[in-house]
């Protein structure tokens, strides 16, 4: 589908909560109407970059750590980069 076929962006496009909620288990779930649509991949991506994309990321990276899946340099390496695009977010 090109970009001129597809349909308008929904409402719900690129919202973090809708788009990939918290599930009962507590683990995140695209909904199956996400599945269906059109944009599910650009929405979710620009979900995964606004802020409560980047603090999803950042909660990531603090229960990596935890499980010591990665080691204390690496978790401030990661922390330090999603800080400064988070600080990018709030400038613009």
């Amino acid at each position: 589908m090109t970009e001129e076929t597809r349909p308008h962006k929904p409402e719900c496009f690129g919202l973090l909560d809708t788009v990939f909620p918290k599930g009962k288990d507590g683990l995140r779930h695209s909904p199956q109407s996400c599945i269906q649509c059109a944009y599910k991949t650009e929405c979710l991506t620009t979900a995964m970059q606004n802020e409560s994309g980047l603090r999803f990321q950042e909660e990531m990276v603090d229960r990596a750590y935890r499980l010591k899946k990665i080691s204390l340099f690496e978790r401030w390496s990661k922390k330090k980069s999603l800080h400064r695009k988070q600080m990018a977010i709030e400038g613009k």
